[in-house]
């Protein structure tokens, strides 16, 4: 578990920078999908599925 939370943050931290720069690229790509591979697997895929859901919910009522 602490392996992957600190993957998860690892690959935030790297995802947040190359957004901030503007830099899309395959490295960026790759860096996203591993962030969002580790997120999965923690215990906070089950809250960010519960809002996720949340918005798609609330869309038709706007």
């Amino acid at each position: 578990m602490a392996v992957t939370v600190s993957l998860v943050a690892l690959f935030g931290l790297v995802l947040f920078f190359l957004l901030r720069s503007h830099s899309l690229s395959t490295g960026s790509a790759f860096t996203a999908a591993g962030f969002g591979f580790f997120l999965a697997s923690t215990g906070a895929a089950e809250p960010i599925n519960q809002l996720a859901a949340a918005l798609v919910d609330a869309i038709p009522h706007f």
